[in-house]
């Protein structure tokens, strides 16, 4: 875990912090979305809101896009 946790500027401590409370049953309120390095979306992803709405974004999405969804999402709050 050291490697992946060096390779990605984090501490151990605080990615078995992070493992532990989003394996609790319990709503997620932070999320960490990758970007390759075309700056899109490595992978499909889904958000379940509060609402019940999902929220569905699709591999590929650009940065820009992704941006103006949770703009529209927090506006919404």
């Amino acid at each position: 875990m050291s490697t992946f946790c060096r390779g990605r500027g984090i501490s151990d401590a605080s990615f078995y912090t992070w493992r532990k409370r989003l394996s609790e049953d319990r709503p997620v309120r932070f999320a960490l979305v990758e970007t390759g390095a075309d700056g899109k979306v490595s992978a499909g992803l889904e958000l379940l809101l509060a609402t019940g709405e999902r929220l569905r974004i699709e591999s590929g999405a650009d940065a820009a896009t992704l941006r103006m969804a949770l703009g529209v999402l927090r506006e919404r709050r």
